[in-house]
């Protein structure tokens, strides 16, 4: 199975992510990850991307996809994978096309923005120890206060509503026109594109998931 994982910030990609590795035992490729582990085994195309990142500049699609290609070689990836945040856009797509790897299935998360805005800003953090909670799915059992210290809880700047909405409409801009791709992909050949939806809960997400390997 090759898979590619879509989802806006705060639909719950990670928890999909780690359940359908274990359960199809393919390796969970995320490109953040990748990028750092080039960058911190100072590979050629690490060093290239540290270069760039360290000028304040986006890594090229070019250098993002030379990484993907190693990571691919690996013998994990023999049975399959899961991307998790590539493609990110158009060039990315076609890139992973070129390398005649041949996708089996496109997941899209679907959530709407009030969901996400609710989930996101309502997260608090205790910054020492990285303890998470929620003012609303997970409170502490004194506001504003950390179970185990007592030391104040913080939110992240990432975690507010303005924040969350910007990236979001990053999301958008970028993973808008990739959807269609897919989808026009999806009428020409086997590839299979399957709508979830991200406002259940991760069981019946992960159920919703499960159900569509039946189809492929």
């Amino acid at each position: 199975m090759k898979i590619i994982l879509l989802g806006p910030p705060g639909a719950g990609k990670g928890t999909q992510a780690e359940l359908i590795s274990n359960k199809l035992n393919i390796p969970h490729i995320s490109t953040g990850d990748i990028l750092r582990e080039a960058i911190s085994n100072k590979t050629p195309l690490g060093d290239q991307a540290k270069k760039i990142m360290d000028q304040g500049n986006l890594v090229s699609d070019e250098v993002i996809l030379g990484i993907i290609k190693e990571r691919l070689s690996e013998k994990d990836c023999k049975g399959g994978f899961l991307f998790d945040g590539f493609p990110r856009t158009i060039g990315q797509a076609d890139g992973l096309k070129n390398l005649n790897i041949d996708i089996n299935l496109v997941l899209e998360i679907k959530i709407s923005d009030e969901i996400i805005i609710t989930r996101m800003s309502g997260r608090r953090i205790h910054q020492a120890s990285g303890r998470s909670y929620h003012i609303k799915y997970n409170p502490p059992r004194i506001e504003g206060k950390d179970d185990v210290t007592g030391e104040d809880l913080i939110q992240r700047n990432d975690d507010k509503p303005e924040t969350v909405l910007a990236r979001l409409e990053v999301y958008k801009k970028q993973t808008d026109p990739l959807i269609d791709y897919y989808l026009d992909i999806q009428k020409k050949t086997d590839l299979k594109f399957v709508k979830v939806n991200g406002a259940n809960s991760p069981k019946e997400v992960s159920e919703e998931i499960f159900r569509s390997f039946e189809k492929i």
